[in-house]
């Protein structure tokens, strides 16, 4: 994935969950932040970023924060933020063949219904003609070279890991896909310290036959590709993979 020219500033604050005030050419603009999430370790003041230019007449923040250079000033990973992208760009690593597991799986439909209610982000069909549901989570939390997730607190997350068992015991196979935005990582694990629920219930979704995959993205201000697969820490639970 291509980025078109981003516009680089300083980080001044990141609020109200979808707002951030950036310092450009000597203006503070108030841009827009595609994530939900608390962007924990990720939205320090002082920190590097950039923007992308999405200006349209009906848009009152034409600037989106796409990227940012965790640990401020003198930080050294490039994260991308923007939740908008990760289903998009696992797509295109799948159909790829970049993702374990899912080497030669086609894409057939995006963000499919649950039969028991609710969407996930993509379905496939595997080399075995099997139907395979893929929930992707984008991950921006890191510490030292592990990846965690999530960052908050994550209801909806523990609902989808619930999905996929369901998923599975109708004989179907289900991954959950961590798309890691960045790529200072070498392993990933459950942040089970912010959200032991969803810990917890991501080593049940495992042991009922649910796969695992944490995949990090090369991320560049010019664009994003897939990187290499991370290593599961063992609080991952134990892990089906066929």
């Amino acid at each position: 994935m291509k980025f078109p020219p981003l516009v680089r500033g300083v980080l001044v604050r990141r609020y109200k969950r979808f707002l951030a005030d950036v310092r450009v050419d000597g203006r503070t603009l108030t841009v827009h932040c595609p994530n939900t999430g608390s962007l924990l370790g990720c939205c320090e003041p002082g920190s590097p970023v950039w923007l992308r230019d999405d200006a349209k007449p009906t848009r009152k923040y034409p600037f989106t924060w796409v990227l940012v250079r965790a640990g401020g000033a003198s930080g050294r990973a490039l994260v991308c933020v923007d939740t908008s992208l990760p289903n998009r760009l696992a797509a295109e690593a799948i159909q790829a063949g970049r993702v374990p597991g899912l080497e030669g799986a086609r894409l057939t439909r995006p963000e499919p219904a649950y039969v028991e209610g609710g969407r996930a982000d993509l379905l496939l069909e595997d080399t075995a003609g099997s139907a395979v549901w893929v929930e992707v989570k984008s991950t921006t939390l890191a510490r030292g070279r592990t990846a965690l997730f999530p960052d908050a607190v994550t209801e909806r997350g523990l609902r989808h890991l619930t999905r996929l068992a369901e998923r599975v015991a109708a004989g179907d196979r289900a991954v959950q896909l961590f798309w890691v935005q960045r790529a200072d990582c070498r392993t990933f694990a459950p942040a089970a310290d912010i959200d032991p629920a969803y810990a917890e219930g991501l080593r049940t979704a495992a042991a009922a036959g649910v796969e695992v995959v944490a995949l990090s993205g090369r991320i560049r201000t010019t664009g994003i590709t897939a990187g290499q697969p991370l290593t599961l820490d063992p609080s991952c639970g134990s892990l089906a993979s066929r």
